[in-house]
């Protein structure tokens, strides 16, 4: 049986050559989790009960703060993307799908040490091209990963809170992403 140290240390081994750009180990009892945020959803996403992966499919603020302080323990990361364009929207979003190609990455190798995790990404899940929202189920519960912010959480928050910076630049976009696990059974 491996030690906490021995894990985290086989966790960073596993997931060195993934381009993450930095990563904070957090105790969820720090977080702060904000219906501001929600309402920033509400008001500004368009993806807003839209998608399985945001508010209001993920539940209130209250259900994800229970859901997230089930674990004592995450991890935040991010992935920087270079865009040749900084103005360009759509090549920004575009940009998004190598980081979660790193979060599922991520993921998979805390749920081999820890066993069951909870991981939020970026923006809204992509995996379909229309969302079974709300008419049926999610077609991939198990694949399907949560919004941060959905959840309430700001990410500029999370960065200052694991010493983490927020903007690398004029031309970059920082991704993040939260995985939620147990350190200690």
């Amino acid at each position: 049986m491996l030690t906490q140290y021995e894990k985290l240390r086989a966790v960073e081994k596993e997931i060195a050559a993934e381009p993450i750009f930095e990563y904070a180990y957090l105790r969820t009892e720090n977080l702060k989790f904000s219906e501001r945020v929600r309402d920033i959803c509400r008001e500004e996403c368009p993806r807003y009960n839209k998608s399985w992966s945001c508010p209001p499919a993920v539940g209130t603020v209250d259900e994800c703060r229970a859901r997230a302080l089930g674990y004592k323990d995450c991890f935040v990361f991010t992935t920087i993307a270079e865009l040749d364009n900084p103005t360009d929207m759509a090549e920004a979003l575009e940009s998004r799908s190598e980081h979660q190609k790193v979060t599922v990455k991520v993921s998979k190798v805390f749920e081999k040490y820890y066993g069951q995790v909870l991981t939020l990404s970026v923006e809204s899940c992509s995996l379909c091209d229309k969302c079974t929202y709300p008419e049926k189920g999610c077609r991939w519960p198990d694949r399907m990963l949560p919004c941060v912010e959905g959840y309430g959480l700001l990410v500029t928050e999370l960065a200052e809170k694991g010493g983490m910076s927020f903007h690398q630049g004029r031309g970059t976009v920082t991704w993040f992403s939260v995985v939620f696990y147990n350190a200690v059974p």
